[in-house]
């Protein structure tokens, strides 16, 4: 029988992807990512806030695909301190802090855990709630390693990033609602994941 200080730690259960992983080693700028949609996916999937499983959110209405990795930072939440950070929001949209992750290999697969380094992101206002997208590499990554705030990426990427979200909700025929406000570098975005970190203690706070 192994001893106390030689026992491997591990959960008996599977914890709850929000709530039961860590945020990331070294908060603000290093992270953990938990993915729910790749590149390759033309399905809209959600972690289900109770459950934790991953759900079918919905099909795409287009033929817009996710530029990147997509998902969010565990123990994270969109709330007033986030809102306040988004000109023009009312309200945080009252989910975990979403993340994009760049990678050079392609990961084919979602309902992982990514370790990840903030580089920036895009401040997105969504029918008056503030719904950011924070931009990151995949720690080690051989290509953006180097990658250190949003001025040494390509600018076609955080293009490509900022088309998806101006319309991937978009319905033909009626008019936009959701705005890509800004693309920031890594100073603001550290910013709003410890904003982020703050709406989270306080929901925790609320019971």
């Amino acid at each position: 029988m192994a001893s106390a200080s030689t026992r491997p730690e591990f959960h008996e259960w599977r914890p709850h992807p929000w709530h039961g992983l860590e945020a990331g080693r070294q908060l603000p700028l290093s992270v953990n990512a938990y993915i729910e949609i790749t590149p390759f996916d033309l399905i809209k999937y959600e972690v289900d806030k109770t459950s934790g499983y991953v759900k079918v959110d919905r099909p795409q209405r287009t033929s817009s695909q996710p530029p990147s990795l997509y998902g969010f930072i565990p123990r994270t939440y969109c709330g007033a301190s986030v809102a306040a950070l988004c000109p023009g929001a009312q309200r945080g949209d009252g989910d975990p802090l979403d993340i994009c992750v760049l990678s050079e290999r392609p990961i084919t697969r979602a309902e992982i855990i990514v370790p990840a380094r903030v580089v920036g992101g895009l401040q997105l206002l969504d029918r008056g709630e503030a719904d950011d997208k924070i931009i990151a590499v995949v720690e080690g990554d051989l290509v953006w390693s180097a990658a250190t705030d949003l001025a040494n990426l390509p600018p076609i990427l955080i293009e490509r990033l900022q088309h998806y979200f101006e319309t991937y909700k978009l319905v033909p025929g009626e008019k936009a609602q959701i705005a890509v406000q800004l693309a920031y570098g890594v100073r603001h975005a550290a910013k709003v994941v410890e904003a982020a970190a703050a709406d989270y203690q306080a929901l925790l706070a609320q019971g």
